[in-house]
């Protein structure tokens, strides 16, 4: 649908840049970024799709030299894609250009109705800085790039698309568990 502005102007630029626009939200859907806003700002939690199911999260940290960074949880051996058994200990925080860790991305400030984001320069920031280049276990359960992205959001650590998958997994469980074959 064109947006209203575009129905008050006249002639073929306004007509094109209505259509631009919708093709640009039809993408924005098809990326998975209908709901970003397309400028970021500190503190902005960047989600990158990576697969039908699960998404890398940072924290988007602000330019440097005109290049926009994002603070993210990562494995440290580049070789290391899939830790093993879902943890790798030789984990740590990273500040990388925005479009390294890929072309598709939206804000998803996933928890800001339940709790209060807290200050970028004040607590986020410091908090980011203090923890670049820090050993840090990464765990797909318990401490992914989605934990420590709410965790210096809001202090919080949560991970929505792991708490998807035990919705999904736990009732299975609970049946083989009372069926004692688990």
């Amino acid at each position: 649908m064109a947006a209203p502005h575009a129905k008050q102007q006249e002639g073929s630029v306004g007509l094109r840049a209505a259509e631009s626009q919708q093709d640009e939200t039809q993408s924005n859907a098809v990326m998975g970024k209908i709901n970003s806003r397309p400028k970021l700002f500190p503190g902005d939690i960047v989600e990158y799709p990576r697969n039908k199911y699960f998404s890398h999260f940072g924290i988007y940290f602000g330019e440097r030299d005109g290049v926009p960074y994002v603070a993210h949880l990562t494995c440290r051996d580049a070789d290391t894609k899939i830790p093993l058994f879902g943890r790798a200990l030789r984990s740590e925080v990273k500040l990388d250009p925005l479009e390294l860790l890929g072309s598709q991305y939206k804000v998803s400030n996933m928890l800001d109705g339940s709790h209060s984001p807290r200050d970028f320069h004040s607590v986020v920031k410091p908090a980011i800085e203090d923890m670049l280049g820090r050993d840090v276990t990464f765990d797909i359960l318990f401490h992914n790039s989605e934990h420590q992205a709410t965790l210096f959001r809001y202090g919080v650590k949560k991970s929505q698309q792991i708490e998807l998958v035990y919705k999904h997994i736990m009732p299975s469980w609970k049946k083989l568990f009372e069926e004692k074959k688990l």
